[in-house]
């Protein structure tokens, strides 16, 4: 499969397309000890741009690693590389930490190995054309078995199984509990419902990312004079919905139009969070 048009920067340049970065002894390859987060770019703006790059450097420090790029140093990499694509592109912006070698027979990471790139690449924005979604029977770690407050890329093995089977089973994309059962999130996004003229979504429990579009949806949400509750929601909350939508940083705002069976039409709190949303971004 040929990718789609990237560059890279790293080791003090910008490279064309996937260079190749790591080797058989190099940590994160055999360990996954690297972080990411994702920055978008499309109609001109990057809603939210520095607390992406934030994020970055906490998850780093999160797993032992040195964040060595200030946020200023990012964004300015960042506007330099968009640079090197059509304006009406869309763009994923993919700043990475990761070791290069361990300590103490190399399961534990240097800190001082800690390396660093920035991948910009083209990344067309979803159609908003809705998706279908179902249970996954895998769930979300605690705390104290994974380094759940952190983007690293050790977590979504687990994420990524449960979209293959739900996929499998004729679905986009799949809800996954907590330990208890409560709903934590999509395989991909954070995710809301609406019932009776209040937007629900699950409350951050360490068990998944509160995520930066998340909170924003959130924050405009409730300054709008929206009902919005954080909350412990059961999958028959969401059998039993309105609406529901996801947020994330890749989609933003996309509408869930079928649980299971059950056939659901993208409903106006969806469409208020999504113009909200859209209206934040572009007054950037």
């Amino acid at each position: 499969m040929s990718l789609s048009p990237t560059w890279t920067f790293f080791d003090g340049a910008w490279h064309e397309g996937n260079p190749p970065i790591l080797g058989p002894r190099s940590h994160a390859f055999w360990l996954g000890s690297s972080v990411f987060d994702g920055a978008r770019y499309f109609d001109g703006v990057m809603p939210d741009l520095d607390r992406h790059f934030e994020r970055v450097n906490h998850s780093a420090k999160t797993m032992y690693l040195k964040p060595e790029v200030s946020v200023d140093q990012w964004i300015a990499l960042t506007k330099d590389g968009i640079k090197k694509f059509s304006p009406d592109k869309a763009l994923y912006i993919k700043p990475m930490y990761w070791p290069e070698s361990g300590t103490r027979g190399e399961v534990a990471p240097d800190p001082d190995s800690t390396r660093w790139m920035l991948c910009i690449y083209e990344a067309p924005m979803p159609d908003g054309a809705g998706s279908s979604i179902t249970l996954s029977r895998f769930r979300r770690p605690t705390p104290e078995t994974m380094p759940t407050e952190a983007k690293t890329g050790c977590l979504y093995p687990n994420n990524a199984r449960a979209l293959m089977e739900c996929r499998a089973n004729g679905f986009d994309n799949c809800l996954l509990t907590d330990m208890l059962g409560n709903v934590a999130e999509l395989a991909t996004a954070n995710v809301f419902m609406a019932k009776d003229g209040v937007v629900l979504t699950p409350m951050p429990n360490g068990t998944f990312l509160n995520g930066i579009t998340r909170q924003r949806v959130i924050d405009l949400m409730k300054k709008d004079g929206q009902a919005l509750v954080e909350t412990r929601l059961t999958y028959a909350d969401f059998k039993s919905a309105d609406e529901i939508f996801s947020a994330g940083n890749y989609g933003k705002v996309q509408p869930i139009t079928r649980i299971d069976d059950r056939n659901l039409q993208p409903g106006p709190l969806y469409r208020k969070a999504r113009d909200l949303y859209a209206d934040f971004a572009h007054s950037k």
